[in-house]
């Protein structure tokens, strides 16, 4: 087994760069599964997961297939994962492919870019949502209401619509864009404080039912604030939101032998902020699961009861898991505004919070690596996925009417990926330890 693993990853290797087509990348990930779920030695599976990085970067490299992409994904899952790989062979290899391989294939094909700044943002909001839902067991069916604040704190002081209802010089420069993170923060820790202390009250379903007429509050208020003052612009939206100026990164760059453009500039400088962001969210996760508060949220999520009994006080250590996501979230919506230069409301509807709930239940809730692995897997299977095969149907299928667009199927896809979740494995594609014990005592 051994001989054939280290054969498919050669193999792949050579035609990557003789051959990179689609044929090419399904063996590819069939290397990557045999690598994975066979029986090899340590060695010979951290050889074969160098080999593979190697191979779907240049994979990436010369076709831009989107297919190459899902293998790095994999080989991340498989680092993070699989047991016995030395540390630092994690280390090394994630940030090759984060900061080598990702970049390369991005320069062949801008949309690897594009498609990589929005899984970063669904991570980095998935893992909000996972200190909520996954970490102090509320469900919050409203989450993109604070992903709209964030993006409108921004994107009105960034673009010229705070001078249609104040007086100054708007827009403001774009390095404040930096500032109004941080603001953002602010903002929305406090409206999910707001919106928590009467919702946080309730338990259950009528949690549920409570943050999402909240958060489509939101969303109508952003709808309808351009009268009669003008706050928001309405439905018609904000543009052009401000980006900061970025020329020493440009100077970086150039200095690092990187040649930018005017279609990859910005879009490598939002990739590596993402990635930024993404780090310390983790960061603020790892620490929050391990200090009282985490242990508090726990305690709540598995019974409330037994927890105020302990002397937890269930209002505040809930309100503060809220205000935490909700700070997460709002974060990432300053970076999405400037990174689209766009913000309207149709962004942030109850689809995009059921959206990201389906992420960290798919990726296991309460688990960091498994919220990350959701966000990824529904981002392309949205934006990548389902719009390539319907175009393979259009132009290979023209006999099928166009009310068969599977892009057009995106909410039947989600409910299944779902309800199979549920029925086959409802822990989540990458369990939280606490989850995984229990489910291992059951058995």
């Amino acid at each position: 087994m051994s001989l054939l693993s280290l054969a498919l990853s050669l193999v792949f290797l050579v035609l990557s760069f003789l051959a990179p087509n689609t044929l090419t990348a399904f063996l590819g990930l069939g290397a990557l599964g045999v690598a994975a779920f066979a029986r090899l030695e340590p060695r010979v599976r951290t050889l074969n997961l160098a080999l593979l990085t190697l191979a779907f970067t240049l994979f990436l490299r010369n076709s831009g297939n989107t297919l190459g992409l899902i293998g790095l994904v994999g080989i991340l899952v498989a680092l993070t994962t699989l047991p016995r790989i030395p540390r630092w062979i994690r280390v090394v290899l994630g940030l090759a492919i984060l900061l080598l391989s990702v970049p390369i294939a991005g320069f062949a094909n801008t949309f690897i870019f594009e498609l990589g700044i929005q899984i970063g943002i669904f991570a980095a909001m998935s893992l909000g949502l996972n200190v909520v839902v996954g970490m102090a067991g509320l469900l919050d069916l409203g989450y993109a209401a604070f992903f709209a604040v964030g993006a409108y704190t921004w994107a009105i002081f960034g673009s010229p619509q705070a001078g249609k209802f104040l007086q100054g010089n708007f827009p403001l420069p774009g390095e404040y864009m930096y500032l109004f993170m941080f603001i953002a923060v602010v903002t929305t820790a406090i409206t999910g404080l707001l919106i928590g202390l009467p919702a946080l009250r309730l338990r259950g379903d009528y949690l549920a039912i409570v943050t999402l007429g909240l958060g489509e509050v939101v969303r109508i208020l952003a709808n309808n604030l351009d009268h009669p003052i003008n706050i928001t612009n309405g439905p018609q939206g904000i543009t052009p939101v401000g980006r900061p100026p970025i020329d020493w990164f440009r100077s970086l760059m150039g200095a690092l032998g990187v040649r930018l453009d005017e279609t990859t500039d910005y879009q490598l400088f939002f990739y590596l902020l993402v990635l930024v962001m993404i780090g310390l969210v983790v960061l603020a996760n790892v620490n929050l699961a391990n200090s009282r508060f985490g242990r508090a949220w726990v305690a709540i999520r598995e019974d409330e009861i037994a927890a105020q009994a302990m002397g937890i006080p269930l209002l505040p250590t809930k309100l503060i898991a809220f205000m935490t996501g909700a700070a997460f979230s709002g974060v990432m919506g300053v970076i999405y505004g400037a990174q689209r230069t766009f913000v309207s409301p149709e962004s942030f509807t109850l689809l995009a919070s059921i959206t990201i709930l389906a992420m960290v239940i798919l990726g296991g809730m309460g688990s960091i690596p498994g919220a990350i692995l959701g966000a990824a897997a529904l981002t392309i299977l949205n934006l990548d996925i389902l719009k390539t095969f319907s175009e393979f149907v259009r132009t290979s299928l023209p006999w099928i009417p166009s009310q068969v667009d599977p892009a057009k199927y995106e909410r039947l896809v989600f409910g299944l990926i779902l309800v199979l979740m549920m029925i086959y494995r409802p822990q989540g594609l990458i369990p939280e330890a606490r989850h995984r014990a229990e489910l291992e005592e059951e058995a």
